[in-house]
Formats: structure tokens, sequence, C-alpha cells
């Protein structure tokens, strides 16, 4: 079969992205349909100057704590679009293994409330099987009872999937993203507080965009696990998408191991923003004052290869001065002026 020939940057994010002279180059999967007018409009866009706002609850709550954030973020990503959550489904294992149901229940009650169009849960996991971890989690029940649709990225189908290679790409040929990541209106990332003891060091809101690759099928994963360049990668997947709000659930934490099982550490805060590498460095910023591994504990927080490219890319704050920790006062006030101190130092 004849290979279709890659666009510009420019081309596959048209229709006013704002990305003129960006080098990546983008390409449908076979059956896709990359060019077409307005094609990715729910892609990545440069990081607009001015901080990045990240909200930080204490709480032992989290429908309470998704709640407060969202408050106190006062934004409105929801109303009136098509909504994709794309939860932390590595595996079905508890809690920061793998994203708890209440936090995706309330994140998808909260989308309703606010009228988003229309509701879905996506997500690929592995090495347990995607399948197994939904129907382990009771995943279609829950997104059920919301009217939401259940997506497994595994299994999307020959036109289901968008190849991406991101400028200066670590990648050997880039890689393919799910389809619907790309094309919906509002993606929403509930990632976990953890460590990665495969090679990624964190696993948070960077890593969590990992699962829109898809792995059956494909060496994508093998390619991955077996470079020296992990981190940088990963960091190069969020290239090909822009979530319109990032949920971190970091009621506990792994602070040594994960991402399925690790040293299991009550943190008691949910965070929430619409920057992701903000949200990673102020998660880092916690492992540490929690207590963590040497991967985490030696470096500076903007010195981890995850973050580090991932602002080299423009995806979101490029240092601890980028970064404004909102909170609702009280415990929350005093833990956050403990990890801006962290997240300065």
């Amino acid at each position: 079969m004849k290979k279709k020939p890659e666009m510009t940057r420019r081309e596959f994010f048209a229709a006013g992205a704002g990305l003129a002279g960006a080098a990546v180059l983008a390409q449908a999967a076979p059956g896709g349909r990359a060019g077409a007018p307005g094609y990715g409009t729910a892609a990545r866009a440069l990081r607009t100057p001015g901080k990045s706002r990240v909200v930080l609850v204490k709480t032992e709550d989290r429908a309470a704590g998704v709640a407060k954030c969202l408050d106190l973020l006062k934004i409105d990503p929801f109303k009136g679009k098509s909504v994709l959550i794309k939860p932390n489904f590595n595996t079905s294992d508890a809690p920061p293994g793998s994203t708890h149901n209440d936090t995706l229940k309330a994140v998808l009650a909260r989308a309703r409330d606010m009228g988003a169009k229309s509701l879905a849960v996506g997500d690929r996991s592995g090495p347990e099987p995607t399948d197994q971890v939904l129907a382990k989690k009771g995943i279609a029940g829950l997104a059920g009872a919301f009217g939401a649709e259940v997506l497994n990225f595994d299994e999307l189908g020959e036109g289901g999937y968008v190849k991406v290679t991101p400028p200066g790409s670590h990648w050997k040929d880039g890689f393919l993203v799910a389809r619907p990541v790309v094309e919906t209106e509002c993606v929403v990332s509930l990632c976990a507080l953890k460590t990665h003891q495969f090679g990624g060091v964190i696993t948070m809101s960077l890593k969590n965009s990992v699962g829109v690759v898809p792995r059956k099928g494909h060496a994508y994963m093998r390619e991955l696990h077996s470079s020296p360049e992990q981190r940088r990668m990963i960091a190069e997947i969020n290239w090909a998408y822009n979530p319109a709000l990032v949920i971190l659930d970091g009621l506990e934490a792994f602070v040594d191991g994960g991402p399925m099982t690790g040293t299991l550490k009550d943190a008691g805060v949910v965070l929430a923003g619409t920057d992701r590498v903000a949200i990673d460095a102020v998660g880092v910023a916690i492992l540490k004052e929690l207590g963590s591994n040497d991967a985490v504990m030696k470096p500076a927080v903007f010195t981890q290869e995850q973050i580090a490219r991932a602002a080299e890319l423009g995806l979101g704050a490029a240092s601890a001065a980028d970064i404004v920790i909102e909170t609702p006062g009280g415990a929350s006030e005093a833990y956050a002026q403990k990890i801006r101190e962290i997240l300065a130092a």
C-alpha cells in the first residue's frame, strides 16, 4: 500500500490554532481523514504567556475535593461540549494503582450538571487487558448511569488513530494516538500521584497520556520501555492533544514502586488545573514532601526529564516561577506553602 504523505503541523492543526511555523508532522492511520477542514480542533496549542494556576485542596473526601477544586478554578470547560474523560486505568489495582471510581463519578456528575453535550470515558490498559480492567472496575455500569460511552483505545478500528511525530522526536517513527482524544472538544485527564519503577520515575498527568497510544498489534510500548529516552518520549506523547482540564487524585500516593503497587502514603490532596506540566511539577513537590526515592528526591523539580521535555515543547510551565498555587485557605493553604518552597528549591 502506498504511504500517505505526511502533512505539516500547520495543516494538521488548521482552523486558527495559531501554530505558525511549528515543525510537527502528522498523518491519519489508514482509513483516516487527516487534512480534513477543521481537523484537530481539540489538539495542543502552544502555551500562552502568564501564570499557570494549580488549585490544591487538602481533603479525605474525593467527591468533595473534586467539587472544591473546580469551584476554585472557576472555569467551565463542559457546557455544550463533547467531553472525553481519560482516567488512569493502566491496571485494575486499587488506587493510586488506578483511578478511584468515586473520582471518575464526581467528574462525570460535574460535567453532566454543567451541560456537557455528550460524555465518554476512554483508556487503554496494559499489561492487564483493557476490557478486563474495565470489567473489574465496573466502568460500563458507572459510565452508563451518566449516559457516557465507554471507549477502549485498543479497539478503535482501522481508522481510529492519528499518526503524530513531535519536533525533535525521540520516537523512531512517531506514534499513533486514539482519534477521539484528538477530535473531542473537551478532554479531561484524571491522573494519580505516584512513582514509576519501570523507568518513568513519576506517573501523573504527563504519563497518563501513554494510555492514548495503542498497545494491541503495535510495538510502541516495547520501544518506549526499552529506550533510555523513555521520560522524554512520555512527554512527547502529550504533543498530540491539549486537555481542557487536569485533575490529580492524590488522596494516596506511591512514593516508591508503582505504577500498579508500591510504598503507600496518605497525601490527602486533590489538584486541578489546565496546565499538565504545572500539575506534575506540584505533584513532584508533594512526593518530595512525603519522602520518596532518590530519583524523585535528588533532582530539582524542573530537571525531571518528563517535565523538562514537556516544558521544552511548550506544553506548559517552564519553571516554578510560572506556577501559582491557589487554595481555599486553612489546612490547604498551610500545606501549599510547604509545597511552594519545595517547588522553588
